[in-house]
């Protein structure tokens, strides 16, 4: 029994719901609004009307298949299938209907289909993509579900849009596929031929053209060969003719449309006018100069007449394929061109003397040619004249004087700037080798006066500086302005360029004369040693290869006495000698053949590395100094985010997360300083105990004593003169027994 639908006698179906909400449908992937799940129920979580609830297992037993995704594991494989649809024309009473053709591509990755139909000539309708690549619903009643793989087979008929398509082929590979999904697949079927295209065909195949046309096809051969040229170096004899000479000329085949250009080699000072080219580009024949032809006698095509005016005015023109009355010209092909062979150019006999790479990598390939000896064409050069310059006059410098010998119109002379560039100072590269030097006299007074040369890399001058002694009486200060100096020895007037002291003329124990002046150098600092080892190739003195050859080649015939002596200068066996008893005995085996500075570079490479505190506490006042100066003390904070950022508790942290830090915070240290503090304080693995390292530049908690006040000058050669340092403390002499003279017994 059914109530009537009136008020009061309605049931309400809400009755006891407490869920109203409204299911979400639609999400945002990728920037793109789409279905993000369709199986969501509707008003408070109820499955819509007429909704038939899809099954959320597969098919295939579990196992099978692979985890990856669909759109990695399908990703550009599509399935192609063979389809045709019957299209009615009502409108015309000879063609009911069409045959139109067309291919259905199935992407595996996402469901989607595609189906482009083929371009035809002249069709009248527009082709191309019929349905862009989308997913395509079933026809009803199951609309609400979508194509997949399982709905195709070959001889099958689909719907697609209410419009039938008939598969009946498709390829090798949509077939495999299809067999390994467990598809039967069935046999391929025919196409029907379309009856319009049919009719149409025979139609074309009866029509001739109104105009006689031969088709030329000249676009095959540009596209293969585009850009691709032959070059041959040629010779043209014009020795017989008045006033003529052998001249040179490039000839240029281009592969793209046989043509030929060919250029002269015009050589320097020898009165002939530049011209562009010597032949414009074009076909060359064989056979030039020939006569005068008329205008229409040398055509592409040959036209007959059928009539010849018999009927009315009106005549018939057919084209000749026989080319019966055709001029016919040879030109010259890639196959003419080889090198001893002689050529027609309009008259003038030219021999190809030789040819490039490319060129004789084409005939390789091509004809097979291997043999492609030159032939010689060019003339002996002429003795070149050498040029002699007038000497020195004195005025000016010798490259500027020189500069007005080269030219009507003088120059200024060229400085090298790269080499300024990369050997101009820059951060704690300063690129300026200084030396201790003292004068080379025996003057009680000039004895002892102590120099500072400074060499500068960027543009190789030098500069001498005299150190202040108290009570020498002698005032000391700038001894020689900074520039350029000659060696001694060399005549103030004449034509050869001077020459001036180099970087690599500078070492340790030479003896060096700056205008007049003897010195002995007598040390160096730190960075000249260290950038005289690093380039080693441009500084004899401080290749370690050149001086164990040498020590080598001196001391083989007395190896073994050698060895004795290195012993008895060890009485403990602790096999270091200190500095200068192992400068002794290098003097003393070699004779004084080896410097100062090889002796220095032999111990600097042997020596015993001691690491010092000294240039830790140095960096830590510094740092402490300038951190104070600007009253930053925030250093708690600083180890709180370092714990923070410390996620496996072990107190330490990578030295460029420590640097950012600092940088983070504002840290008012200079990155070249921050940089050699933290290399300090870094272990193996370039961890840093952040603690401790913040601990010790905290000049609230740890304050260093502050460094004493050094005098500053404002030259920039003044170096304080202290005692000349021993380059190192002590030397391994072992491996350089074993270097020199191999691993032997010894006693």
């Amino acid at each position: 029994m059914s109530f009537p639908q009136l008020p009061g006698y309605s049931l309400n179906k809400n009755l006891g719901k407490e869920k109203f909400h409204k299911s979400q449908h639609w999400g945002f992937c990728n920037s793109i609004s789409m279905l993000t799940n369709e199986d969501k129920p509707g008003i408070g979580g109820e499955p819509l009307l007429g909704r038939c609830q899809k099954s959320k297992f597969s098919i295939f037993p579990r196992g099978m298949g692979g985890e990856v995704p669909s759109w990695v594991a399908f990703d550009k494989q599509v399935l192609c299938f063979d389809a045709y649809f019957e299209d009615e024309v009502p409108d015309k009473d000879k063609e009911l209907y069409r045959i139109r053709h067309c291919k259905i591509y199935f992407y595996l990755e996402d469901d989607t289909i595609q189906v482009l139909e083929p371009q035809l000539k002249n069709s009248g309708m527009p082709q191309g993509t019929f349905l862009r690549r989308h997913r395509i619903p079933l026809p009803p009643p199951n609309e609400d579900n979508f194509y997949t793989i399982q709905d195709f087979n070959v001889n099958i008929d689909i719907v697609f849009y209410s419009r039938v398509f008939k598969i009946y082929d498709c390829d090798p590979f949509t077939r495999n596929f299809l067999r390994k999904m467990g598809i039967t697949v069935n046999p391929s079927g025919t196409c029907p031929d379309d009856p319009y295209m049919k009719e149409r065909k025979k139609t074309l195949d009866r029509m001739n053209p109104l105009r006689p046309y031969e088709r030329f096809d000249t676009l095959r051969q540009f596209l293969e060969h585009d850009g691709h040229v032959l070059r041959f170096y040629c010779l043209w004899d014009d020795s017989e003719s008045m006033f003529g000479d052998p001249r040179e000329l490039v000839l240029h085949y281009f592969l793209s449309d046989d043509t030929i250009e060919v250029k002269e080699v015009i050589p320097a000072n020898s009165g002939r006018d530049a011209i562009s080219l010597f032949l414009n580009r074009r076909k060359l024949p064989k056979f030039a100069p020939t006569g005068v032809y008329n205008p229409g006698q040398i055509t592409d095509r040959t036209i007959l007449n059928v009539f010849g005016g018999l009927v009315g005015n009106r005549a018939r023109y057919l084209l000749d394929n026989c080319k019966t009355g055709a001029l016919d010209q040879e030109f010259y092909k890639d196959k003419d061109l080889k090198i001893g062979a002689i050529i027609n150019i309009w008259g003038r006999k030219v021999l190809l003397c030789d040819c490039d790479e490319f060129t004789k990598q084409y005939y390789k390939t091509k004809y097979g040619i291997m043999d492609f000896t030159p032939i010689p064409y060019k003339n002996p050069p002429l003795p070149k004249v050498e040029r002699i310059f007038p000497p020195y006059h004195g005025y000016g410098s010798e490259e500027d004087s020189l500069c007005s010998c080269l030219g009507l119109m003088p120059k200024p002379p060229q400085k090298d700037f790269k080499k300024f560039m990369e050997k101009d100072s820059f951060g704690l590269e300063s690129h300026v080798l200084r030396f201790l030097a003292k004068l080379d006299t025996e003057d009680c007074i000039d004895k002892d006066r102590r120099f500072i040369i400074s060499y500068y890399l960027s543009d190789d001058t030098l500069s001498v500086y005299e150190l202040r002694m108290r009570n020498s009486g002698i005032l000391g200060g700038k001894f020689l302005e900074r520039d350029r100096v000659k060696k001694p020895g060399q005549l103030l007037f004449k034509s050869e360029p001077s020459e001036f002291f180099k970087a690599w003329d500078l070492f340790v124990g030479a003896h060096v004369c700056f205008n007049g002046h003897n010195f002995i150098l007598l040390n160096c600092d730190e960075y000249a040693f260290s950038y005289m080892e690093q380039h080693a190739n441009e500084f004899p003195m401080s290749n370690i290869e050149l001086i164990l050859k040498k020590l080598k080649a001196i001391g083989s015939p007395s190896a073994r006495d050698i060895k004795l002596v290195f012993a008895a200068t060890d009485p403990k066996h602790t096999k270091v000698l200190d500095y200068e008893t192992f400068r002794e005995v290098m003097l003393n085996i070699t004779n004084d053949r080896l410097t100062e500075h090889e002796i220095m570079t032999v111990a600097r490479y042997y020596s015993v590395r001691e690491d010092s505190d000294s240039d830790m506490t140095f960096l830590i006042t510094l740092a402490q100094e300038q951190l104070k100066k600007y009253t930053f003390e925030i250093f708690d904070k600083m180890i709180d985010m370092c714990t923070y950022k410390d996620q496996a508790k072990t107190g330490l942290l990578p030295s460029p997360a420590i640097r950012i830090l600092c940088k983070s915070f504002r840290m008012p240290l200079p990155d070249d300083l921050l940089r050699a503090l933290l290399s300090k304080f870094e272990d193996s693995q370039e961890q840093i105990n952040y603690q401790q390292f913040f601990s010790s530049i905290n000049w609230r908690i740890n304050m260093v004593p502050p460094l004493q006040d050094i005098p500053y000058s404002n030259n920039e050669d003044s170096w304080n003169y202290v005692a000349p340092p021993l380059p190192v403390k002590s030397v391994r002499y072992l491996p350089l027994l074993e270097d020199v003279f191999g691993l032997e017994d010894e006693s």
